[in-house]
């Protein structure tokens, strides 16, 4: 599988939000999306291009939105904390932040995890380094609601991705009709919503890609947009996308950090098993020995040329470089290196984060509005 560079200047996950603020506000959209006087923003967590293409027929109706989407990019590494925070604050990795899944972060010398903000800094509005771009909305009297989970409502991610929302919290998971209705009393009094959809990626982790749980899944996010399509006035334009997309990883090809002594030598291991960011002393002599243990399962740069080579966007502040690993280790195929130090890694079956097509590309629906 050949790495695929972000396409960060247009079709990216980050001017998904740009090119719905420019539409209302009467500007050019980066993406040309439809015009509309609302828009609801449905973030499909492991909705990748190539899965719902392989897939079309356990998902009807939005394989028949995707003969005319646009295929977009997410952000690198292709996990959710980072593609979420590039899709609420509007721009990549660099600026914002939130450079993976777990990441070394300075001022607390350790590891954090950016989804459950255990290690994190108590101080998450110091930690953020952009305003959301729903924080923009409002300034320019567009308020905006989310429609998720009540328990993510007070966490760092929806913090540093989402401020600015009034939220909608979703009560049951797997119910289209409450799912909609919640959208319908978000269009109330809000001009952009966004939801998310978070199990077709939790299943896909479980019992991989093409399963017939993960099929199941598949067809009832289907369902939903089905629904949301029949119930949204015409004059709501209905975006559909993803963080990301997913392959399965077999035992076969996994390598354990901690069971190979050639990859000893660092002092943190972040990242996760398909992207890791590796921190140590001596950066040379780290990427001599993980390029000669991995070879052609993985490309090894130095942090400097993962940021020149545009991985992160065109802008790397000093404080997001920092938190990059002294290494990155992106695995190519279907390979991943484990870390004894994260047990629950495993168990995964699905995984992602590296920069093959199939986790980087992901689909960006589009219904209602005008064209």
């Amino acid at each position: 599988m050949e790495f695929l560079a972000p396409r960060y200047e247009d079709l990216a996950l980050v001017n998904v939000l740009p090119s719905v603020t420019a539409r209302l506000d009467g500007g050019d959209p980066v993406i040309a999306i439809p015009r509309a006087s609302q828009y609801v923003v449905l973030l499909v967590d492991g909705l990748g291009w190539h899965q719902l293409v392989e897939y079309a027929d356990h998902a009807e109706t939005m394989a028949g939105l995707l003969r005319a989407a646009p295929r977009i990019t997410c952000s690198v590494p292709s996990t959710t904390a980072t593609s979420l925070t590039s899709l609420g604050c509007g721009v990549p990795t660099g600026e914002h932040g939130v450079t993976g899944y777990t990441f070394y972060e300075p001022s607390v010398e350790r590891v954090i995890n950016a989804l459950t903000w255990e290690g994190g800094p108590d101080d998450v509005a110091g930690f953020a380094q952009t305003p959301t771009l729903f924080q923009r909305l409002a300034s320019g009297g567009r308020p905006s609601g989310a429609v998720t989970l009540g328990r993510f409502a007070d966490s760092a991610l929806t913090r540093l991705a989402f401020t600015g929302t009034t939220l909608f919290p979703v009560a049951a998971e797997g119910d289209p009709e409450g799912f909609t209705e919640l959208v319908a009393d978000a269009l109330r009094a809000a001009d952009v919503v966004y939801c998310y959809e978070r199990m077709l990626d939790h299943i896909g982790h479980g019992t991989g890609v093409g399963s017939w749980q993960w099929l199941e899944q598949l067809a009832t996010v289907d369902d939903l947009v089905a629904r949301l399509i029949e119930t949204l006035p015409p004059d709501v334009a209905l975006l559909v996308t993803g963080d990301h997309g997913m392959i399965n990883v077999p035992e076969s090809s996994r390598v354990v950090a901690e069971d190979e002594p050639r990859l000893a030598g660092y002092t943190h291991l972040g990242g996760e098993p398909r992207f890791r960011h590796i921190h140590g002393e001596d950066p040379r002599a780290l990427t001599w020995a993980w390029e000669s243990v991995l070879g052609e399962r993985a490309h090894v740069l130095r942090r400097e040329e993962a940021i020149e080579a545009g991985w992160f966007g065109p802008r790397v502040s000093a404080m997001s470089a920092a938190r990059i690993g002294d290494v990155v280790a992106a695995m190519t195929g279907d390979f991943a290196v484990m870390s004894r130090q994260t047990p629950g890694e495993f168990s995964l079956v699905g995984m992602h984060g590296s920069l093959t097509a199939a986790e980087m590309e992901v689909p960006l629906l589009m219904h209602g509005g005008t064209r």
